[in-house]
């Protein structure tokens, strides 16, 4: 299907000022269609054709503005949290590869939420904790877990509130303890505390909006986890040297060439390449069984 020859622009975001305009302008970029999407994402993965990457990007403004209101609740300027995830919004585009078949929205969002985390991590004064896994699940996660726990109260948790967190989190009970103080430390654990220097809106102002959006991004990660299940599945029906090929081709950050893998077995680059589209054409097709039997997809009619 053709896609509209009309220059796609990225609206400039000049600040909270601006806000509501720039919402109000991404709207009007259309969401494009699976087709469209895969010959957008060939034009510029073939060509590097920059009006197929602007186009792709314009059309995920609206996920970027989405996936950053979620992460309003740490006081920094949601403006400044939107181009954070339109940057990261970039690289994804950058790196999709629409051959694996899954939607530029499925991958991006991760790129996206990596680049807004980045950069509260980078911008929040109060807590300086460093890149460790762990801390960064803290941090993201400590506040929501104890609003379910409804340990508002300065200070130390409770042991049983401590136990409970560090369990669900997989972390150390130490490691709770330790976020917690830093974070309380900075007057974050006090949910009347100004979240600009002005003194417009408070921290409790958001606590209704954060719950349903740190569920969505558990249901987002759960989804992951289905689709990664799905794959190993349907990637048993493969003997070991298709699981190989197309493990080293299609589902590796750096994936061997057809002369590399040629070399493997002692047969022709040609060779390898019928191998792995043969196994990924087997891979698709047991993942769409596999979704029927477990009701992700509609049954054909």
């Amino acid at each position: 299907m053709a896609t509209s020859t009309k220059k796609a622009v990225v609206p400039a975001l000049g600040g909270e000022n601006s806000l509501n305009r720039y919402l109000s302008e991404i709207r009007k970029f259309p969401i494009l269609k699976p087709e469209q999407e895969y010959m957008l994402a060939r034009r510029y993965a073939e060509h590097q054709d920059s009006d197929a990457a602007a186009q792709l990007v314009t059309s995920h403004l609206r996920l970027v503005a989405k996936i950053a209101m979620g992460y309003r609740g740490y006081g920094l300027p949601v403006s400044e949290l939107i181009s954070e995830g339109n940057i990261g919004l970039m690289q994804g585009v950058k790196k999709f590869d629409a051959e694996r078949g899954f939607r530029l929205a499925t991958y991006a969002m991760w790129w996206i939420r990596a680049s807004i985390q980045e950069y509260i991590l980078r911008s929040w004064s109060l807590v300086k904790i460093g890149t460790t896994a762990a801390q960064k699940k803290l941090f993201f996660n400590l506040r929501r877990m104890k609003n379910q726990l409804q340990a508002f109260e300065d200070g130390d948790l409770r042991p049983e509130d401590v136990n409970k967190i560090a369990t669900d989190l997989g972390v150390t009970e130490d490691e709770v303890h330790s976020m917690n103080r830093r974070m309380s430390m900075g007057g974050d654990a006090s949910l009347n505390v100004p979240m600009r220097e002005d003194g417009d809106g408070q921290w409790q102002d958001w606590l209704t909006d954060e719950q349903p959006l740190q569920d969505k991004v558990v249901a987002d990660a759960q989804e992951a986890d289905v689709r990664h299940d799905m794959l190993l599945e349907a990637m048993d029906g493969l003997n070991d040297r298709e699981k190989h090929i197309l493990t080293e081709r299609r589902l590796t950050e750096s994936p061997q060439t057809l002369e590399q893998l040629s070399q493997v077995y002692s047969v022709s680059r040609e060779r390898v390449r019928q191998i792995e589209v043969r196994a990924f054409e087997k891979v698709q097709k047991a993942m769409l069984r596999i979704a029927g039997e477990k009701r992700l997809i509609p049954a054909a009619a």
